[in-house]
């Protein structure tokens, strides 16, 4: 399939991964000068993951994420400085500043929201899913969720729903091979994928995560799939993390082997693209200029955020509530 896409969206590919990058190893720089609070959940690694998997959705398709979700709406095209803004705390980011690192939506670009409940975002993207079902609109929904949430009910509540009134929604987890410091051999029995046939759908493992158009190929069939009306897919992409499990956390052991790590690190996703890019007659100077325009985009994202106000006290008591006009 990939075969065919045309060369710059390719270069969008390259581009957003690109983003989801350098927007994280700034954000991991803020967190430790103190310039964002709390802490922040990099995707750097998982980047060929996130684009593949949000390219193959259109741009009207809905979304939700988990703890480690900067890179999903990145990933679907949405601009860097109210994102920025957001995990900073300030009344220009996204949720204006209420969600933080943790609990972003942009509704923009179909995000509907992540949380740091493990699994609980996945029944909003089924919602959301049954929602474009029952309006008929042709959307479609995906729900990103870690091995770490493989086991929850909450997924498997979402799957069965699902499968029984057909939806189209994707289930995609996004494993990692850890949950926090646990390896997921440890705690999930068998192939994650093949859990869909239990649910009567499809079940499918992308072994490859770290090439984003093997992602883009599994997840566009599903979405091609849901649209048509044939219902929910479970997806299972094998991938890795290259920090730590949040910026700043100090576990005190080494639970992962440096062998291990030094493998995953050759396969750097952003690396291998662009050397499929070359490959295709892509110069190396449209790709460093690529680069550039990227950490220069960084750079404004930072810029917006440092210039911008923190809320009002008062703005904590806003967006509580729906006001409801009652006709006269």
């Amino acid at each position: 399939m990939n075969a065919t896409l045309p060369i710059e969206t390719l270069l969008e590919m390259q581009r957003r991964m690109l983003r989801i990058r350098r927007f994280d190893e700034r954000a991991s720089k803020m967190v430790k000068r103190g310039q964002i609070p709390g802490t922040v959940h990099t995707s750097i690694g998982q980047e060929a993951q996130v684009v593949g998997s949000c390219m193959a959705l259109g741009e009207q398709d809905y979304m939700s994420g988990n703890h480690r979700s900067h890179g999903h709406p990145i990933g679907k095209g949405a601009p860097l400085g109210p994102l920025m803004a957001e995990l900073v705390g300030k009344a220009t980011g996204v949720c204006k500043g209420k969600g933080g690192s943790l609990h972003l939506a942009d509704f923009a670009v179909g995000s509907l929201g992540e949380s740091g409940i493990v699994g609980s975002s996945i029944p909003i993207a089924t919602g959301a899913a049954l929602s474009a079902e029952v309006l008929g609109n042709g959307r479609v929904s995906l729900a990103f969720f870690g091995d770490g949430a493989a086991n929850q009910g909450s997924l498997y509540e979402s799957m069965n729903m699902a499968g029984v009134w057909k939806l189209p929604v994707i289930f995609l987890c996004e494993n990692n091979q850890y949950a926090l410091s646990t390896p997921a051999h440890t705690v999930t029995s068998g192939v994650i994928a093949e859990r869909a046939a239990g649910f009567g759908m499809e079940g499918v493992r992308v072994e490859d995560g770290q090439s984003v158009l093997a992602v883009y190929d599994a997840v566009s069939t599903a979405v091609s799939r849901a649209r048509e009306g044939g219902g929910p897919t479970l997806v299972e992409v094998i991938t890795y993390r290259y920090n730590e499990h949040s910026e700043g956390l100090r576990l005190g052991t080494d639970y992962r082997d440096a062998a291990e790590r030094s493998t995953w690190l050759d396969r750097d996703p952003i690396v291998l693209f662009r050397d499929h890019l070359v490959s295709r007659g892509v110069s190396a100077d449209t790709l460093d200029a690529l680069e550039a325009e990227v950490l220069a985009e960084v750079d404004l994202a930072v810029a917006f955020t440092n210039d911008s106000p923190y809320p009002e006290p008062s703005a904590a008591f806003e967006d509580l509530y729906t006001d409801v006009e009652v006709a006269a």
